[in-house]
């Protein structure tokens, strides 16, 4: 057996990832809550989440971690019970103290140190809604019940080891336990057997005995009937077993909730008994076992010793009794009964990465056998073709697969953002809410990891720059409390993330000023309204007058500008003095394979994503309107589409004199305008492996990526908005050329 593997490792690290889940969903029910919809299961959630953390945390010896969610969950406590009436200010520290648990969970993870004046700080805060002294009282729930067995006292004097003159231990030595008081009505009867497998994941029945008594009063009763001598003792297995009266005014869920970091660990039964129930009946048999038979449960234990064997000891409950309260144990921790059949296998993200390569070389060996076979000359009615045909649709599934296993809805993302607005509101004194659109939006987990910094960057520019002062808004006519608005959604094959406030827009004439005093532009620039909103995202361009922990430093939309199209994407603005302004990101649904349409353009083979192509048309000359030189447009079914020249706007010929029998794709843009790309011919339309360019490569407007084909040929995945958008750009502007790829301006 090794030594330097730690056997708690994986149970740790499991243990964290249920605290994000847990804390997910601790988020999502305090916005409920913030919203005025949350009801008294809502309220359950937040204290439940919280109870588990802390639940889990106690038995890695996560002391800090511990003592913050027991204070929380004490103050949340008090508004479950209806003593405390949540106002405003209360929600405020709640989703602070929401933000510190997040922290304290990924500092007791990394092993980082505490930071005990934050600790401090809101402790003070959650204090402040308890009743006078039951702050003190809550510092120490350890001390609230005793967990040695009652009547059980052992002095033993064992000798010297190995000595025949070692006294034998036996049961019928032991005084019996007192006979447990029957419950009163709408009490609670819980039998707890645990397993020996409990005891080997690090778990602690006295600190689960011990949160369990703190939802109420009670007894606590060891069940030793089982133990056997000491000759047929075996350390492995446990005897003991707990019975233990409960008299709370709590939902059977929130009892079975204190055992679900132990489920399918131990035997747990949960009775609810009414008015009848001090009869008692229950705990008779085991008095009967302790007291007057004790000598055949040694004889029958001491060979084989099952850890079961308590359970039988309640015939009357135990059967119907574990069927519900493993059915209330799932609602406790979020999942509901039909969670129990959904099972979950977490999976190393380096494991998905090698799945996804090993896809994508298989698409590429798929359309290399296929252009293979193409050229064999077979008929496309041979068994050949047909078993092609099979492995390509198979291919097809098999990619769509693996791609929803890194698909993951933006909802964690958003979670995220909704601290920043936060932390960000109350350093520059605004009152500020945070709506969130489209949570359930699936993206790329690749993809929602890289935009976290853009988005942090964004929020922090719409609190600090786009929103007014309360007194300016109160002025304008505007709500005191400004709005932001994220917003994600799928369009055009792509997802789409919208920034939006409704702050007073942006200053373009001072804009254009600062531009001009920094030396970013050329003083004699005439700017249109697009090109003034992209000099937010030319590098050292700052709007702040005065340095702060969020702006003022240069530093910011250019950095989001970079991450964006490292990522394949394009960010555009829209602004409207006075009602606010949005920032529009676009991006690659996948960063793996897309369906692509491979094209010939001056010799040069590339591929354009198909899902922006709406239809081809051929071209004669008198389809084709000149606006002015270098400007044509073309009429589609009574509309007018601008044409633009692929192999020129990507340099590749000079722009063609005639349009006879021309090539032309129209393009669906994501504003929802049209446009039309000229080429030389379609190749093909295929599934593609993109492939990232290196950091060390030119990037050049309008190449998202590339790919390898079924030949071997390397081929270039154009980005079409972004080619349009620089190309039309170019004829129209003397501005320097770093306002041409400062972004899209469709």
């Amino acid at each position: 057996m090794s030594s330097d593997i730690d056997p708690m490792a994986e149970i740790r690290a499991s243990f964290f990832i249920e605290c994000e889940e847990l804390l997910e969903a601790l988020q999502d029910s305090l916005q409920t809550m913030d919203d005025g919809e949350g009801d008294g299961e809502t309220i359950n959630i937040v204290f439940r989440a919280v109870h588990s953390i802390k639940g889990g945390a106690g038995a890695f010896g996560l002391e800090d971690l511990v003592r913050f969610a027991h204070r929380y969950e004490t103050v949340l406590d008090e508004v479950r019970a209806g003593r405390f009436d949540v106002t405003p200010e209360a929600m405020k520290v709640f989703f602070q103290a929401a933000d510190h648990l997040s922290d304290l969970v990924r500092i007791s993870r990394d092993g980082d140190a505490m930071p005990d004046d934050k600790t401090a700080e809101l402790l003070v805060a959650l204090d402040a809604f308890l009743p006078d002294s039951a702050g003190d009282e809550d510092d120490a729930p350890e001390e609230d019940i005793d967990f040695q067995p009652m009547g059980l006292s052992l002095d033993l004097d064992l000798g010297e080891a190995g000595s025949d003159d070692a006294p034998a231990f036996d049961i019928s030595d032991l005084p019996p336990p007192p006979p447990m008081p029957g419950p009163s009505a709408g009490a609670f009867v819980i039998t707890f057997t645990p397993t020996a497998e409990l005891f080997e994941t690090g778990n602690e029945p006295a600190l689960l005995l011990r949160n369990l008594m703190e939802l109420g009063q009670g007894t606590v009763v060891c069940d030793t009937s089982n133990v056997p001598d000491l000759a047929g003792l075996t350390p492995e297995i446990p005897h003991l077993s707990w019975k233990i009266t409960l008299d709370a005014d709590v939902e059977q869920s929130e009892i079975a909730s204190i055992f679900e970091f132990v489920d399918g660990l131990c035997q747990l039964t949960i009775t609810e008994e009414g008015a009848e129930a001090p009869v008692a009946a229950p705990e008779t048999p085991p008095a009967a076992s302790i007291d007057a038979a004790p000598p055949p449960v040694v004889e029958d234990e001491a060979p084989p010793p099952p850890p079961q064997e308590p359970a039988p000891a309640d015939p009357a409950p135990a059967d119907p009794a574990p069927k519900p309260a493993a059915g209330a144990t799932k609602p406790a921790a979020g999942g509901g009964p039909a969670a129990a059949a959904k099972s979950v296998v977490r999976v190393d993200l380096d494991r998905i990465e090698r799945l996804v390569n090993l896809v994508g070389e298989l698409v590429i060996n798929q359309a290399m056998l296929s252009q293979s076979l193409e050229r064999s000359g077979l008929s496309p009615h041979s068994d050949a073709m047909n078993g092609l045909e099979e492995f390509q649709r198979l291919t097809r599934d098999i990619q769509d697969s693996v791609m929803m296993i890194r698909a993951q809805p933006v909802k964690s993302l958003f979670q995220r953002m909704s601290r920043i607005v936060r932390e960000a509101s109350s350093a520059v004194g605004k009152d500020v809410r945070l709506h969130t659109f489209g949570e359930s939006t699936e993206v790329d987990k690749t993809v929602i990891e890289r935009l976290a910094d853009p988005l942090t960057h964004m929020i922090r520019n719409a609190v600090d720059h786009g929103l007014e002062s309360r007194e300016d808004r109160i002025a304008a006519g505007k709500p005191p409390q400004g709005s932001v608005n994220l917003t994600a959604a799928h369009r055009s094959g792509r997802v789409v993330i919208e920034v939006s406030d409704d702050g007073s827009g942006i200053n373009r004439p001072k804009v254009l000023q600062i531009a001009i005093d920094k030396g970013l532009i050329p003083p004699d620039s005439q700017l249109s309204d697009s090109e003034i909103d992209n000099l937010l995202f030319l590098p050292g361009f700052s709007t702040a007058t005065v340095v702060s922990d969020l702006s003022g430093r240069g530093v910011g939309m250019d950095v989001v500008r970079t991450a964006i199209q490292a990522l394949g994407g394009r960010i555009t603005t829209t602004s409207n003095p006075g009602e606010g302004t949005s920032f529009s990101i676009s991006l690659p649904l996948t960063l793996a394979v897309l369906d692509g349409m491979v094209v010939d353009v001056a010799g040069e083979t590339l591929v354009l994503p198909l899902n922006l192509v709406i239809e081809t048309l051929t071209l004669q000359d008198s389809d084709v309107e000149m606006v002015r030189p270098g400007n044509y447009v073309i009429e589609v079914r009574s509309g007018f589409v601008p044409l633009f020249d692929l192999g020129a706007a990507m340099g590749y010929r000079d722009p063609l004199d005639g349009f006879g029998d021309a090539v032309v794709l129209l393009i669906a843009l994501e504003d929802g305008g049209r446009a039309a790309l000229l080429i030389d011919n379609i190749l093909d339309q295929r599934q593609v492996v993109i492939k990232g360019l290196d950091d060390s490569f030119y990037r050049a407007s309008g190449i998202a990526a590339a790919t390898i084909l079924g030949d071997g040929q390397i081929a270039l995945i154009l980005d079409p908005s972004d080619i349009i958008n620089s190309s039309g750009s170019m004829p129209q502007t003397g501005a320097a050329p770093a306002i041409q790829t400062a972004g899209a301006t469709a």
